[in-house]
């Protein structure tokens, strides 16, 4: 198996009993637009690059002043505290930056020390009495000691001198901030701002952001993942940064924008998102008719599809993410370090390669050399080893939480899947039946986020494996289920008709969750069975993975997009977009102001478009008459005129452009699945294209 297919997760059933058709997803990244929806509703866009005014003088004064004043009494304070040699070259360092003479010396180090409350005391002498300096800790000449930094603040010296950029010691270690007390009381000390991110996963884009700021990635905080293959615009915090630095990052950023930047007092963290909002193209569609595709999109806004963890959640290698998850709970902890560790089907040589030599030779160091960082599970299980040799379970414990978590997860999403698609061929689609599950109506209050926190990732179809880029950010805890907001569907409720397909949830393995009392119920236990696991003990001592130390969640088996449109296109050449994303609209605000001021100063009357005929395309499309169905989708369809530059050897194709909200824990692809009924892995859609 070179990679994970649908039916191996459970990935088996459709509602729609409409025959599928054929259509490539992501041919272009751009056929993919992702923008974060916030926890208030709102979607989030680009619309402005530029930083806001802000008041930055007063720091500047404030330090000058504490420059000026005579320092020897808190001098004669850090001596007591540091002795003389560290008095003296603090003396010395203060008056060098007092003189304004440029050295090579942007800090000094005073003595290596084991004892931390001593550097702590420190760190808070130079808080309380000298602000204008900071401190962080450096490796000592052991592996036992630390050395103290002092430095300038860097918001005395911000945009610096020549050598600003190669302030760096010697590890290489980049100075931190984080110390800092000399931010204005008047900013939050978290800068917010929209990313915009073209064919660059999350984590990607933070740490060429971080890079270029000197800021460690852990300074940054997001609400969710978006998908590398894609265009997406997200929010992000930064500590303590300046929103015009960030702002002149974009000349140099390919791929990447920033920009509608304001000050918070708080970072975003994981999960603190209402969802996604999706515009995705399907180019090269071939149906037997048009109807078959209009019908289609037309059940899909109408009727949604099954709720399905997408292959995503599975990871992209032969190793399925949750057949290492299913060896963690049994406590098979050596199984579960060989399949992270050994060679993979279908991966690129360079690192199939570093995997069969680390195999056939166990060189702990020589493997680590060679090994990319972007394999951090990998990475974390050999650093481990060279200091615990044989020792797996601590091996295991070292990866990021965030990834090791990954593993148990997916097996939670293997056996629901399982038990959703079981619902589907048992009872349909259109009936709710007795021993469903479903929330009280009387406490239906944050019921979609008991499942949303349960997903690290955010439902936007990011590839989740575990070769992913992960730093170690932690997970967001579950939150504790209640039982008394879930109830059983009963004979009452039938009668009633008070709840309807759109209200059943199934839960997802853990100790605070109930099972349906119906077939469905059953098929938990017995998938578990099979794979040596039970959902009620462990059967090791390890709570982090033990499926009855986990709390569990709740997830609705039928979901409906929000918001959903669609359109059906015409066109020749593939490279023309078919979708606008944000970058397109501020460039096109952007030429519209530049030709308005070129026009007043011309005092040009009649207008005349003096652009090439390649320019001018982008302008020319023209909309024929749509109708409107009942739910308010737009059935139009959009004809793009030929590139003048097309060969006519080109044919005209059609796409079918869909536009569709999403909370955060649903995956865009199973709602594409629904539509086409063919898979939606990357392999079947590679080879169409």
């Amino acid at each position: 198996m070179t990679s994970v297919e649908e039916s191996d997760v459970g990935i088996l059933c459709y509602i729609s009993p409409l025959p599928g058709f054929s259509g490539i997803l992501k041919l272009r990244y751009s056929d993919f637009i992702v923008n974060e929806v916030d926890l208030d509703g709102d979607v989030v866009h680009l619309t402005s690059l530029e930083a806001p005014p802000e008041i930055a003088d007063e720091k500047k004064e404030s330090i000058a002043d504490l420059l000026n004043k005579d320092n020897a009494t808190e001098i004669e304070s850090f001596r007591a505290l540091a002795g003389d040699s560290g008095a003296e070259n603090l003396k010395k360092f203060i008056d060098q930056i007092g003189s304004g003479v440029t050295s090579n010396d942007e800090s000094f180090v005073l003595s290596p020390s084991s004892d931390k409350s001593y550097r702590t005391a420190v760190h808070n002498f130079f808080k309380e009495r000298l602000k204008f300096l900071v401190t962080d800790t450096v490796d000592g000449p052991d592996s036992l000691s630390k050395c103290i930094r002092v430095r300038l603040n860097s918001g005395s010296n911000k945009g610096g001198g020549r050598n600003s950029r190669k302030r760096k010691d010697r590890s290489d270690k980049q100075y931190d901030s984080r110390g800092s007390d000399n931010w204005p009381e008047h900013l939050g000390k978290f800068l917010r701002f929209h990313l915009y991110k073209e064919n660059k996963d999350t984590q990607e884009a933070l740490g060429l952001l971080g890079k270029m700021l000197g800021t460690k990635p852990r300074s940054f905080g997001f609400a969710g993942t978006k998908d590398k293959r894609s265009v997406s615009t997200q929010r992000v915090t930064v500590f303590k940064q300046r929103a015009s630095r960030l702002a002149a990052l974009n000349d140099k950023l390919i791929g990447i924008k920033v920009g509608n930047f304001c000050h918070v007092n708080d970072p975003l963290v994981l999960g603190q998102l209402q969802g996604n909002r999706f515009t995705i193209t399907l180019r090269s569609i071939i149906a037997e008719t048009e109807d078959i595709v209009r019908a289609s999109a037309t059940a899909l806004g109408e009727n949604g599809f099954i709720n399905y963890f997408g292959l995503q959640r599975f990871g992209s290698s032969s190793v399925p993410t949750h057949f290492i998850g299913a060896a963690l709970l049994r406590g098979e902890w050596k199984a579960a370090v060989s399949m992270i560790l050994d060679p993979r089907e279908g991966e690129k040589d360079v690192t199939k390669n570093i995997r069969e030599y680390y195999k056939e030779s166990s060189d702990i160091e020589g493997t680590l050399r060679r090994l990319p960082r972007y394999l951090v599970a990998e990475r974390a299980i050999l650093n481990c080893f060279q200091r615990n040799p044989g020792n797996y379970l601590q091996a295991l414990l070292a990866i990021p939480r965030t990834l090791r978590m990954m593993y148990v997860h997916s097996y939670q999403s293997y056996l629901w899947n399982h038990a959703a698609s079981m619902r589907v061929q048992k009872y349909g689609y259109n009936q709710v039946v007795v021993g469903d599950l479903v929330y009280c109506k009387e406490q239906e209050t944050d019921k979609e986020m008991t499942s949303s926190l349960l997903e690290f990732e955010d439902g936007s179809d990011n590839v989740i494996s575990d070769d992913i880029h992960l730093e170690d950010t932690s997970i967001a805890d579950l939150p504790e289920v209640r039982n008394t907001s879930v109830k059983v569907i009963n004979e009452e409720d039938i009668d009633a008709e008070k709840y309807t397909i759109d209200d059943i949830i199934l839960p997802l393995p853990g100790s605070r969750i109930s099972y349906p009392l119906n077939d469905i119920g059953k098929i938990y236990h017995d998938l578990a069975k099979k794979d040596g696991i039970s959902l009620t003990e462990s059967v090791h001592n390890s709570k982090e993975f033990s499926l009855s130390n986990l709390t569990g969640a709740y997830r609705k088996v039928f979901q409906k997009p929000k918001d959903f449109e669609w359109e059906l296109l015409k066109y020749r050449d593939t490279n023309v977009p078919l979708a606008e994303t944000d970058w397109d609209k501020i460039a096109k605000s952007c030429d519209a102001i530049n030709a308005r001021e070129s026009d007043k100063a011309k005092q040009i009357k009649p207008q005349i478009d003096c652009r090439s005929e390649t320019d001018k395309h982008d302008d020319e499309i023209k909309l024929s008459a749509g109708n409107e169905d009942a739910k308010g989708n737009k059935g139009g369809d959009i004809q793009i005129e030929e590139p003048l530059n097309a060969t006519k050897t080109q044919e005209s194709q059609m796409a079918l452009k869909l536009s569709f909200t999403l909370p955060s824990s649903c995956y865009a692809t199973m709602a594409i699945r629904e539509l086409l009924k063919t898979s939606t892995s990357v392999a079947f859609h590679k080879a169409l294209s």
